[in-house]
């Protein structure tokens, strides 16, 4: 497996993976599947600080990730969102971690202070996979998103990076 930055050869994988959760998942909140056009948009849209990563076995994407800007107001500028897909036939084989640590290594890179991911709160996995690369649960947004007739919670986990404060005591970062 290598992960590298996206490519244009690479968007009818990420589309693949991506179209099948919002068809059949709750990864994303997006109802309506992407068009080979809009896929296209998407990735040429995205370089530098905010760059697709795929996780590939010769030409086929295993999985995909991306960093975003967390909002748009200035004052956000040095905070950056990661998205994490993996094809579900290709889980538990560590991709979804070597994607994100590349994402977490990218944002580092570009002087990133603070990575925040969203993930639906039934996606254990994805805790699972974040808290394993240093990320903590911040919070629950309850029922904020309504998709196959079910009320879904995010839950909100963070990464600081490059803080040159200590760990407080007891372990956890101070805030």
């Amino acid at each position: 497996m290598q992960v590298r930055l996206a490519d244009l050869d690479d968007v009818e994988g990420i589309r693949a993976i991506y179209n099948r959760e919002v068809l059949e998942g709750t990864a994303t909140f997006d109802l309506r599947p992407r068009s080979p056009e809009e896929q296209r948009a998407w990735l040429t849209d995205r370089d530098g600080a905010h760059a697709v990563v795929v996780a590939v076995e010769g030409a086929t994407v295993l999985g995909f990730g991306s960093l975003s800007p967390y909002r748009p107001r200035p004052a956000y500028r040095t905070t950056v969102e990661d998205s994490v897909y993996v094809d579900p036939d290709q889980q538990g084989r560590g991709v979804g971690r070597a994607i994100l640590e590349a994402l977490v290594a990218t944002a580092t890179q570009h002087g990133f202070h603070l990575v925040i991911g969203r993930i639906t709160g039934h996606n254990e996995a994805s805790v699972a996979l974040h808290h394993a690369c240093g990320f903590e649960t911040v919070g629950v947004e309850r029922e904020v998103g309504r998709k196959f007739s079910r009320w879904l919670d995010v839950v909100v986990v963070q990464r600081l990076l490059g803080d040159p404060r200590p760990p407080a005591a007891g372990g956890g970062r101070r805030g």
